[in-house]
């Protein structure tokens, strides 16, 4: 049987290619988009507000348009409300589901 490479997740269908996500952090936040959207789809970026505007100027040039993102602390707050006010379609969801 072949083993499997790291990353290859074949079995998985893509539901929404435009869709981004974000693990929030209380000094960074890792976001990532789809491999195809960007040459370096996993990118970090700080908590300060310029950081934020950066991150959704980011997902705009990657063509994104809904963002889910975890956090299990109240960091995400500052970050949802500026993608929303991007234009973006965003949820916060539970880790234990992500």
């Amino acid at each position: 049987m072949a083993k499997k490479q790291a990353g290859d997740h074949s079995d998985l269908k893509v539901v929404n290619s435009n869709a981004a996500a974000i693990d929030i952090g209380s000094k960074m936040h890792m976001a990532a988009v789809h491999p195809d959207r960007a040459d370096l789809p996993v990118r970090v970026f700080g908590t300060f507000t310029r950081d934020l505007h950066d991150l959704a100027d980011w997902f705009r040039s990657c063509g994104v348009t809904s963002v889910a993102m975890e956090s299990t602390g109240v960091y995400w707050i500052p970050a949802f409300e500026i993608l929303e006010q991007h234009g973006f379609d965003v949820i916060l969801v539970n880790a234990r589901y992500a």
